[in-house]
């Protein structure tokens, strides 16, 4: 961060509303935010991961919220409206903004703010970001804001935009349940507070609705023209590294005996799923670890959360490993020299001229504020995942950073915030800069792109005559003094568009057919499940894989069943079972004697009370693979969930490599194990056999009207 020894006070200079910036034609009035440019790049408000915090540490004071009409002048809304420090220091009444969203008729918006900071040193404020609306955005006309009733107070609300119905969505770090105790939830990977995903406001709601459950965190939804949530999401389903250090154990970690108000820290720091990071001597294990930030879609009303049309590693990364070493079948996965990888794709925008291609940054989780190279992938809901590519808009040498190294001939600048334009244009915040973030100050700046030469983006002319500020804060233990440039991002266009259709959960037709078999009602069973928290899955096939995967054990049998071989060699597994795991926030850090706030995820046999009762098996974790190959089970809604395959011997065969989260009464159905795109590995297409597991567990449900009474007041184990 920039610290400059406090000088005499200098009045706040302000740009005039009238004043002219450029003289660039836009189609519509563009809103965005200023920022203090922060120069910190961990978990600071420009970073990839735990930027929704709202300490004036990791966000600087004295940002507003702008509108830039067609002609190219500016309107300050956040200070017309009365809000932000009319002086240079930012104490009690500074603010900081960010995520603004406008509405689908164009007449306001909302966006995220935080109010206050220290006005004495080495004094913290509690500062959270949250969600305000702001009318009258026409010119001429005067910017009221109002802060959104019942969200959560004391948590940080972030990226909110309008679903079809108007209500609001938004990502929070409020807690899965609510309990205080478990805030803030720790990410995967540097156990870092981190947002909880996704939820939904309505104005007849007390409160919130969480609609997606992310363990690592999920950032920026927006609607897209079809009517799907589409969001990045941090996939980091692996152990936890901080407990790689043996005995030494330097970051203090620990298992609590459960979730509960009255768990208490423990000397056990076991996990139990997945596979170990680093190979396990004497096995023929590869470990395993996964971190990328990878665009999903989810229904407005939180079902069938998926990775975006189903595409995953084979189709966006460049390498990963087998998981066995003893399979010859098995091989590691490596792209192809033509193939277009990206590690990350982040800030996530949809094209307004061409629905279903959307926009976004590849950057690295560190050292250059987010900001990288310009990225698209197309995938409208009719696109297969197996066709899907990524293109690259800009050259791939801006997604790096050139700290003493040669800058590659055909480094652009690092680009954050990429906005389609209606007409067809795009505008970006960039930087020239080569170095990271730690090396050099980056100076965002929103500028209009043109195509190069070579056929990519550059950036071109800056939207504003530059918006410039004389601020001091404290941070809280030092005076921060700044004078100059602040940074402009998150531009959003303000316009009138089609309410996009509103997307919900559908019964598929295999499902439909196992009711009508036993004579059950659909809806009568999901009132069942929505009554009780709880969801069901359907595997039709755990033996049928996708044709791409030859990176887990494809050759799989169910013994004196169904079995699915490719043609060639290879090991022919046979699995049994299938083993269920949810996601409990029972990893602690900082030592059993004092621990630091926040849990973190670690996978667990399933245990969850209601989803135990109503399956009645034993063990309580598992269920076997009918002869069809297919699966069916109740588990808990709103909590993350995993699984993997047994053999007879209880070895795993396959594992799930994301955590997947169900709302109440969903049935979620999956045709194999690893979805199929296009063709198994047996050459065969996407399995629609009625699963005969599910015929079992409705025929169940219909016979003994599973007596199982929610207790809302049930306790985690």
């Amino acid at each position: 961060m920039l610290r400059i020894p406090l000088c005499m006070a200098l009045a706040i200079v302000l740009l005039p509303s009238s004043a002219i910036a450029d003289q660039t034609p836009l189609p519509n009035p563009i809103l965005f935010v200023t920022q203090f440019p922060i120069r910190g790049d961990f978990a600071a408000i420009a970073s990839v991961f735990a930027n929704h915090r709202g300490s004036s540490d990791l966000v600087g004071r004295g940002g507003d919220l702008y509108i830039r009409y067609p002609d190219g002048s500016l309107r300050n809304l956040t200070q017309e409206a009365g809000f932000g420090s009319s002086t240079v220091f930012q104490g009690a009444d500074s603010i900081a903004v960010r995520d603004p969203a406008v509405s689908w008729d164009g007449s306001k918006a909302i966006f995220s703010m935080v109010i206050g900071a220290p006005v004495e040193q080495y004094v913290r404020v509690a500062s959270y970001f949250q969600l305000y609306e702001v009318s009258g955005l026409g010119e001429g006309q005067q910017a009221v804001i109002a802060k959104v009733p019942n969200q959560p107070v004391d948590r940080n609300n972030i990226n909110p935009i309008y679903l079809s119905d108007d209500s609001i969505l938004f990502a929070s770090d409020m807690t899965r349940n609510g309990a205080p105790h478990l805030y803030p939830q720790l990410d995967e990977y540097e156990e870092q507070p981190t947002p909880t995903g996704l939820w939904r406001l309505r104005p007849s709601d007390a409160q919130p609705e969480l609609l997606q459950y992310a363990v690592s965190g999920s950032f920026n939804p927006i609607l897209d023209s079809f009517g799907r949530i589409v969001f990045t999401r941090w996939d980091h389903l692996q152990r936890d590294q901080q407990n790689d250090y043996g005995a030494d154990n330097p970051y203090g970690i620990f298992n609590y005996s459960g979730e509960g108000p009255a768990s208490e820290p423990t000397a056990d720091r076991s996990e139990v799923y997945p596979e170990p990071r680093g190979s396990v001597n004497g096995s023929h294990l590869n470990g395993f670890s996964i971190n990328q930030f990878f665009p999903w879609m989810v229904n407005q009303d939180g079902t069938s959360e998926e990775t975006l049309n189903h595409i995953g590693r084979h189709e966006l990364s460049g390498y990963f490993q087998r998981s066995f070493t003893n399979d010859p079948a098995l091989i590691d996965f490596q792209a192809t020299a033509t193939h277009h990888d990206m590690e990350n794709m982040l800030q996530i925008r949809e094209d307004p001229t061409r629905p279903g291609r959307f926009v976004g940054i590849d950057a690295p989780e560190f050292y250059t504020q987010a900001s990288g190279q310009i990225v698209a992938v197309d995938a409208a809901p009719d696109v297969n995942a197996a066709a899907m590519t990524v293109t690259y808009l800009n050259p791939s040498s801006d997604r790096g950073f050139y700290d003493g190294d040669p800058v590659p001939a055909d480094f652009t600048g690092h680009f954050r915030n990429p906005l389609p334009l209606s007409d067809g244009r795009m505008i970006a915040a960039h930087t020239s800069e080569s170095r990271s973030a730690q090396a050099a100050p980056y100076p965002f700046r929103l500028k209009m792109l043109s195509t190069g030469a070579n056929g990519y983006l550059e950036a071109g002319e800056n939207l504003t005559a530059e918006i410039s500020k004389s601020v001091s804060y404290f941070d809280p233990d030092q005076l921060i003094t700044y004078d100059g440039p602040f940074w402009e991002l998150s531009p959003v266009e303000v316009r009138p568009r089609s309410v996009p259709p509103a997307t919900g959960f559908t019964l598929k037709a295999p499902e439909q057919q196992a009711f009508a078999l036993e004579s059950v009602d659909p809806q009568a069973f999901r009132a069942y499940l929505r009554a009780n928290g709880l969801a069901v899955i359907v595997v039709r096939n755990a033996t049928a894989r996708d044709g791409a995967d030859q990176q887990q054990p494809y050759n799989l049998r169910v013994p004196g069943g169904i079995e699915t071989v490719a043609p060639g060699q290879g090991m022919v597994y046979d699995i049994s079972h299938m083993q269920f795991f949810q996601g409990d926030q029972i990893r602690g850090t900082g030592g059993t004697t004092d621990p630091a706030e926040g849990r973190r995820i670690l996978a667990q046999t399933l245990h969850d009370g209601p989803a135990v009762i109503a399956n009645a098996s034993s063990p309580v974790d598992r269920v076997p693979i009918a002869s069809d190959g297919s699966v069916a089970l109740f588990v808990p809604s709103r909590r993350a969930m995993a699984w993997q395959s047994l053999t007879p011997g209880g070895d795993p065969v396959v594992r799930e490599r994301y955590w997947i989260t169900f709302q109440p009464g969903e049935i979620r159905e999956c045709d194999g194990c690893h979805g199929i795109n296009q063709q198994n590995q047996a050459n065969q297409p996407a399995a629609e056999n009625v699963a005969l597991a599910l015929r079992s567990l409705i025929s169940r449900w219909r016979d003994h009207q599973i007596d199982l009474i929610f207790q809302s007041s049930m306790e985690p184990r």
